[in-house]
């Protein structure tokens, strides 16, 4: 049997939460149901549901924008003849303007399980722009796609917070996108009025292959979940000049530069046995993003055991390893990124500079994860609190 989402609980036992009320919703394209029917649709189409406006994150509510750091802008939904209103254009948090025909906002995005994933970030403007404008949120539960136990990495420094991680988080959370809106609303002392619609069947060890669910893909290179189960710790590699994979067709997968020998790569990461993986070595060449049009070698991970991967540690071993072997061709990407101008990519999605800067002093693996080890264990602690299944 399929978990059952949260917009089905909604629509199924719930939704006296928007009745007599003109409703928002925050919508992307994996916003579906089972049979792959989007939530903009079924709300539109109900008879005790008035919908007003529509609001879509990073990427656009159909996926539109292929790359990171690309606005959209404001249009017209022709199925509806509804506005529809960026989120990642001129604002970021949802205006007086769109919220003007909005008595209750629904919020239905498919997170990945990582903090630099941009979309928990909407969900935390979001409740704020709730709170201050007296605008009730009702956030309608998914799957947390690489399971709700594991976490792993770094804790937010609150110094370096931004668009790829404005609270306190662990790298890899284990949280779902319902638990994360309890987490900060209470946590942060955002204090809107919340409503989270639990899922049915879903159970914290579950890996989105377990619920019987169809994967659409929640942005252009996430097109799997074999990209979202590597994405905690490959998306660091955004924070460099080293291809992370955009522009092929297995983002965050694949990784190289022009510089590397891919079978050295992978003898030297089979000496570092870390648990879970495979590492292939490979040829490719992107077609847009680093390294377009250019043959460049690197490596494809490849994971064997899904319990026993740690995405955040490869990730930092792939970088660190790829720093080692590219010497001076190697470079830790400038701003601006993601809204930030001034603090380096590496350091807003690690949270942190520490961790650049025991890279740069050549520590090892072990000592990255012992820097991050309290801040990791009094996120274990807190997070409980917040924990719905």
């Amino acid at each position: 049997m399929a978990v059952k989402l949260g917009l089905d609980v909604l629509l199924d036992d719930q939704l006296a939460l928007l009745q007599d009320q003109r409703v928002g919703i925050v919508v992307h394209p994996a916003s579906i149901n089972a049979r792959l029917e989007h939530t903009g649709g079924l709300l539109f189409n109900h008879p005790g549901v008035h919908l007003t406006t529509i609001m879509g994150p990073q990427h656009g509510i159909q996926g539109e924008t292929q790359d990171n750091m690309i606005e959209w802008e404001d249009c017209h939904d022709p199925a509806t003849d509804l506005p529809v209103y960026s989120l990642y254009g001129k604002t970021r948090s949802p205006t007086e303007e769109m919220f003007k025909n909005v008595d209750v906002v629904v919020f239905d995005l498919q997170d990945v399980g990582a903090r630099p994933y941009t979309y928990i970030h909407t969900l935390a403007l979001v409740m704020r722009a709730c709170r201050e404008q007296g605008k009730s949120l009702v956030v309608l539960d998914r799957p947390n796609p690489i399971n709700g136990v594991d976490t792993e990495g770094t804790v937010l420094d609150p110094d370096f917070s931004s668009f790829v991680g404005l609270y306190p988080l662990a790298m890899r959370h284990g949280m779902t996108v319902g638990e994360l809106a309890l987490y900060l609303n209470r946590e942060f002392q955002i204090d809107c009025r919340l409503e989270v619609v639990k899922m049915q069947g879903w159970t914290r060890d579950m890996f989105f292959s377990d619920t019987q669910l169809p994967w659409v893909l929640p942005s252009p290179n996430m097109p799997t979940l074999e990209t979202a189960i590597v994405y905690p710790g490959m998306c660091l590699l955004e924070g460099t000049n080293i291809s992370e994979g955009r522009g092929t067709t297995r983002p965050f997968e694949l990784s190289g530069a022009p510089w590397i020998n891919p079978t050295q790569m992978v003898r030297e990461l089979d000496r570092m046995d870390l648990p879970g993986v495979v590492f292939r070595p490979v040829h490719f060449t992107p077609t847009f993003h680093k390294w377009a049009s250019e043959r460049i070698g690197g490596v494809q991970i490849h994971v064997s055991d899904r319990g026993a991967f740690r995405p955040v540690l490869t990730g930092l071993a792939l970088l660190t390893l790829y720093r080692n072997v590219g010497k001076d061709r190697f470079a830790w990407k400038s701003p601006p990124y993601e809204y930030e101008t001034e603090k380096l990519p590496i350091d807003i999605l690690c949270g942190t500079d520490r961790i650049r800067q025991l890279i740069e002093a050549g520590a090892g693996l072990d000592d990255l994860q012992n820097f991050w080890k309290i801040g990791l264990q009094k996120f274990r602690k807190i997070r409980p609190k917040y924990l719905l299944y």
